[in-house]
């Protein structure tokens, strides 16, 4: 027992490491490219997204991005978010395989609304 919850607390520890050390390694210029004009896309799932997301930002799920990629403007540009930052990372090669060219992952959803309420001029 006390050896699953020594790993369980290890677990713990390198997973709040992890997030701790994508909120200080964001881009720190994806702010001025929101003011510019870059499309938040969620690639949460739609209920995910109804729990909380950031404002004006377009939700494509993951499962769905596949397909609905030509829904977008390969001209714009995006900042891929979800919930830890991994599928983030995987919609954002997703979309440079499909010719879009700027695309930016911007993590965790949660940690890209603070960096930005935290960047406002």
């Amino acid at each position: 027992m006390k050896r699953w919850m020594i790993i369980a607390g290890l677990l713990l520890l390198v997973y709040i490491g992890y997030r701790v050390y994508r909120f200080y390694t964001l881009d720190k210029g994806l702010d001025k490219l929101v003011t510019e004009g870059a499309i938040i896309l969620d690639v949460r799932t739609a209920s995910e997204f109804k729990t909380g997301h950031i404002e004006g930002a377009v939700n494509i799920s993951l499962g769905e991005i596949r397909q609905r990629y030509v829904e977008l403007d390969t001209s714009k540009t995006y900042i891929t978010v979800c919930s830890h930052g991994l599928r983030s990372v995987k919609a954002e090669k997703l979309l440079k395989e499909r010719g879009f060219k700027k695309v930016y992952n911007g993590g965790a959803w949660s940690d890209f609304q603070a960096y930005l309420s935290n960047h406002k001029k």
